[in-house]
């Protein structure tokens, strides 16, 4: 029998068309677009770059914690590579297609 690791919730263990939908296209661009454009794009103007990235990698977890503190803690580390995309390249829009294919991963590997 297969025991799903922690990461693998129930819409990525047998997703369904919405789930994939949601999870591809509308929680990527939605939470990039609040995060990057906005919460990061805000710290950035007030701390300094480290700071910027720790506080909203922080807070990308936090938005993911109704999951559970395992699901939040462990897109903690996604978050740091999406918001180091955004201080590098300051396009939310190319970190929203990292976190689409980070969830496409996580889809492909959870439901196999």
């Amino acid at each position: 029998m297969f025991a799903a690791p922690l990461y693998c919730s129930p819409a990525l263990l047998a997703p369904e068309a919405p789930d994939v939908a949601r999870l591809l296209l509308l929680a990527p661009l939605l939470e990039e677009w609040v995060m990057r454009a906005g919460v990061q794009h805000w710290l950035l103007q007030r701390c300094r770059p480290a700071n910027a990235l720790l506080l909203s990698a922080l807070l990308f977890a936090a938005l993911h914690g109704a999951a559970g503190w395992q699901q939040a803690a462990l897109v903690f580390w996604p978050g740091l590579l999406f918001g180091a995309a955004y201080q590098r390249w300051r396009d939310w829009r190319l970190c929203a297609l990292l976190h689409g294919l980070c969830n496409a991963c996580a889809i492909a590997f959870c439901g196999s």
